[in-house]
């Protein structure tokens, strides 16, 4: 079955059904002739190692999706507990962005990049909650349960079918999502050298523009879902959770931080 997750597209192992594939023989090549080579290449081939003869399960994905979210979690609060400022809030960031770019376009599963994405990340996460916290009481806890309550809510849309993911589907979020990123940066810019924002003013415009990207990263949840489903359905190598789990991670904290501004701007007048 072929996946509707642009990554799965680029990755082989999905497409050859795993690593119980044959390679079809070449056309010039008699049959007799072609069957002997090809299964003496094959038992000439290393066997499988443990981790690439099992298969993923929801599970495995689940266990580092944990791991991933506790190592993000004691990053974030030693960066709370440190109050190290904005400065290395914004490094951490820039950092972590790169970690992350490096572990999603990666042909190879890297672990250790997502668990230095995971940490570095966290600095940033708990630096600007510790930020937000100074102005608005209680506006963590909000933000938490905002987050888990939106996960919550695509994860049922999911199951039950109201929300499927499809090409259409993909290729419509996948602009919108490279749209909101050009925007983001353009408005840090002004914001860095301009000294204002879209979000640094009244009305109506930062509540629909911050209620977007909210949106926008609870539907980048169903892609990540389906990544999960897919990849046990189709018997992917165990290490391929790791893949999943990053993604959902990611996501998780990119909402977490769209829900956090959003009750800022509604609680501006607080």
């Amino acid at each position: 079955m072929q996946s509707k997750n642009p990554v799965f597209a680029r990755n082989a192992e999905f497409r050859n059904g795993g690593y119980a594939t044959f390679d079809a023989p070449p056309s010039g090549r008699a049959p007799a002739d072609a069957d002997a080579r090809t299964l003496e290449d094959w038992y000439r081939k290393p066997s499988a190692t443990p981790t690439q003869s099992r298969r993923m399960t929801l599970d495995d994905v689940v266990v580092r999706t944990a791991l991933l979210g506790g190592v993000l979690a004691l990053g974030a609060g030693a960066a709370w507990l440190a109050d190290v400022g904005l400065p290395i809030a914004l490094g951490a960031a820039l950092v972590g962005f790169v970690l992350a770019m490096w572990a999603q376009l990666s042909k190879k599963v890297r672990p250790g990049v997502m668990f230095a994405y995971a940490a570095v990340e966290g600095v940033f996460v708990g630096a600007i909650s510790h930020a937000y916290s100074a102005f608005y009481d209680g506006i963590v806890g909000q933000a938490v349960l905002g987050t888990l309550g939106a996960f919550a809510a695509m994860l049922l849309a999911y199951k039950t079918g109201v929300i499927r993911n499809s090409p259409k589907f993909t290729k419509v979020l996948t602009i919108a999502g490279l749209g909101y990123l050009v925007f983001a940066l353009v408005n840090l810019g002004f914001a860095a050298f301009g000294g204002t924002s879209v979000y640094s003013g009244g009305g109506l415009l930062p509540i629909l523009v911050s209620g977007f990207g909210v949106v926008l990263a609870s539907l980048f949840l169903v892609l990540d879902f389906d990544y999960v489903e897919q990849g046990v359905r189709n018997g992917l190598p165990v290490n391929e959770s790791w893949r999943a789990a990053f993604g959902l991670v990611v996501t998780l904290v990119w909402l977490y931080l769209e829900v956090l501004r959003l009750i800022a701007i509604l609680r501006g007048d607080d």
